[in-house]
């Protein structure tokens, strides 16, 4: 049984559809304008056997038609396309976990905008580079999550990547123990090498033995890269309370101060024969892990996608020439010489 799949090979396109009901508010605008010129000018009645062939009808007309031909246009520069074909795909690469830490700590501002969106940017950067290797996203804080399952699929990756915030994980505090453990379960089960986990935090681990679990990961053949966020001179945490902006206070009233601690993430990498890399506003230092994963070496996965897309531009194309052919026949006035053909029906 054949299946298919439908995209768009320029999806990027389709965001220039937002520009149609732009043009109808500015339509509706410019209608009310004309409508109000000639309540000015004088009562309807007479307007209407001074200007005998004006036809507002038309004017409506001519724009729905318009408005048609230019969605049409829209999509056919988007290339719509059919998939015909199932294949299995096999790739030689790495799989990569992803552990961020979305504590509130992580909302420090040493490193611009602040640490979180920071790393957020690094990471889709590096995503950007992936080609061959599987990525996955885990969230973590007091506790962790997974947030995208291990995949190729690097758009939905980078989309899931955005929506990360502080509110993913409803328990908070640093749990590099809960990441770690998490990320060596995520890997393929088929995959027994070339795995790695970046662990992007600021280092300030609260809840169990970090060590212990990057041991076991390390007899598992997981190598760990560690990228320290922050300063280690400790900085305040800013948030808004009823609108306003405020830094984070503990149950006692004083102002938290959230410190880079590194000696722990240099520890985790070090057992694991990874690197320990520390973040500045320049740089995640996201390219040197991401070279030091190219060296590793590559496991062959294998994926089900469809191939063999055929374009389909000519539908929308046609749509897009006859409404445009309709647009141009259609007058803006009344014409007494095509009254009897009642073109599209549209009354004079």
């Amino acid at each position: 049984m054949i299946m298919e799949t439908f995209r768009f090979a320029d999806p990027g396109i389709l965001y220039m559809l937002l520009i149609i009901p732009v043009l109808v508010f500015l339509f509706i605008v410019n209608n009310h304008r004309r409508k109000k010129a000639r309540r000015q000018f004088g009562e309807s009645e007479l307007v209407k056997h001074l200007m005998p062939d004006f036809s507002q009808r038309r004017i409506i007309v001519k724009f729905l038609l318009a408005s048609i031909a230019l969605v049409a246009a829209i999509l056919t520069a988007a290339r719509p396309q059919f998939g015909s074909r199932l294949e299995e795909v096999k790739r030689e690469g790495v799989e990569v976990i992803i552990a961020l830490d979305v504590s509130n700590s992580m909302l420090a501002e040493d490193i611009a905008p602040n640490r979180l969106e920071r790393a957020k940017q690094a990471i889709t950067q590096l995503v950007n580079r992936l080609r061959d290797d599987k990525i996955g996203l885990i969230l973590f804080a007091g506790d962790a999550y997974t947030q995208i399952p291990v995949t190729n699929d690097y758009l939905s990756a980078k989309m899931f990547l955005e929506s990360a915030g502080t509110e993913a994980v409803s328990k908070q505090g640093t749990s590099l123990e809960s990441a770690i453990d998490l990320g060596m379960r995520s890997f393929s089960p088929q995959n027994d090498k070339s795995k790695a986990i970046i662990i992007i935090t600021d280092g300030e681990s609260h809840e169990g033995d970090a060590m212990e679990k990057a041991e076991e990961a390390a007899e598992n053949g997981i190598v760990i890269y560690t990228v320290g966020i922050g300063s280690p001179d400790g900085v305040p945490v800013p948030v808004t309370v009823k609108g306003k902006r405020d830094y984070l206070k503990d149950r006692s009233g004083n102002t938290v101060i959230t410190k880079l601690d590194e000696s722990i993430l240099k520890d985790i990498a070090t057992a694991t024969s990874g690197r320990y890399v520390r973040a500045n506003n320049t740089s995640l230092g996201l390219n040197e892990i991401y070279n030091d994963i190219g060296r590793m070496k590559k496991s062959e996965t294998s994926s089900m996608m469809y191939t063999d897309y055929n374009d389909q531009f000519m539908i929308p194309a046609i749509i897009m020439f006859f409404f445009l052919v309709a647009e141009l026949l259609v007058m803006d006035k009344k014409n007494n010489a095509l009254r009897n053909l009642r073109f599209l029906n549209v009354k004079p």
